[in-house]
């Protein structure tokens, strides 16, 4: 029997408050007036992973702690409207919140709160192992608790990709994802020699593939030894917020990898979801469709030539 879901996404599932800002760094005032206005909306980085893949057409199957707090019922909201099962093991500290501060070119400051995570929390063994017997690969979020359940997912034969966001290749809390996983992204950003830290990844790791982005400057990414350039994709309208960018890239890769392409493909696939997700106002949680992924790496295909 075929697996009921393609894709197990674990943790990452949030409320993020968006404040609009005119310039970043803030200068120090006592008040702004803000427009286009403070939104709360569901939508972190497991959540935006799930929305991705699902609107690719990929089962999806997300698993997280969630509070009983209104952030919470916001978090099951998206997933109902979406159509997107979702299983929440209670959290007694509460969802997870962040605010995010945007400014005028769509870069953002991302506050989060710490307190949303206790050392004693961790996803049920027993659901684990059920949720990954029904999957062909886990996503696995950084977040509390996930790392507890990377043994499991490895037990049960799954293939299982990371983001490590913003990493700067020395944090050992990160260490726990970035070497049990098959397929590892993370971003260029605070990384003093990206080289250096996707070899090292690969070295010390399981990593098949390592895939560090850079924003308008493309990726770097590493296949058996192999270090190639992806180049950047043009937004198909203004940016507006970076916000899910580094998730949509990580989702479209997914896409192409789980259906067999090449991993060239694969980056062009991820390239263009990220490069979508930034024209998406950080107000909405919406993704790239399967129809128009394949029409755009088909019209870039076209123009490359033989």
């Amino acid at each position: 029997m075929s697996p009921e879901n393609d894709v197990l996404v674990l943790g990452g599932s949030g409320v993020d408050t968006i404040v609009h800002v005119p310039e970043l760094p803030l200068p120090f005032a006592d008040s702004y007036m803000i427009r286009p206005g403070i939104v709360t909306r569901a939508g972190q980085s497991g959540d935006f992973v799930a929305v991705s893949v699902d609107a690719l057409g990929l089962r999806t199957h997300h698993l997280d702690m969630v509070g009983d707090d209104h952030e919470g019922e916001l978090v099951r909201a998206l997933h109902r409207e979406r159509g997107i099962p979702f299983t929440c093991v209670p959290s007694d500290a509460g969802t997870k919140r962040a605010v995010n501060l945007v400014g005028p070119d769509g870069r953002r400051l991302s506050l989060y709160d710490d307190s949303r995570a206790q050392e004693s929390d961790r996803l049920p063994e027993a659901t684990v192992r059920e949720l990954a017997a029904a999957s062909r690969h886990a996503h696995v979020v950084i977040t509390y608790p996930c790392a507890y359940a990377m043994p499991l997912l490895r037990e049960a034969g799954l293939t299982v990709s990371t983001d490590l966001h913003n990493w700067d290749g020395g944090n050992p809390y990160h260490e726990a994802f970035a070497l049990e996983a098959d397929l590892v992204f993370l971003s260029t950003v605070a990384l003093a020699d990206p080289e250096r830290t996707v070899r090292d990844i690969a070295a010390r790791g399981r990593a098949r593939v390592v895939v560090a982005t850079a924003g308008a400057e493309g990726a770097l990414m590493l296949v058996d030894g192999q270090l190639t350039k992806v180049p950047a994709v043009e937004p198909p309208a203004p940016v507006v917020d970076s916000n899910g960018a580094g998730d949509a890239f990580a989702s479209g890769f997914l896409f192409g990898w789980l259906g067999g392409q090449s991993v060239e493909r694969c980056a062009l696939y991820g390239a263009i979801a990220g490069a979508h997700a930034c024209t998406v106002p950080a107000t909405r949680t919406d993704a790239i469709s399967r129809a128009e992924l394949l029409a755009r790496a088909d019209e870039l295909t076209a123009l490359q030539g033989p």
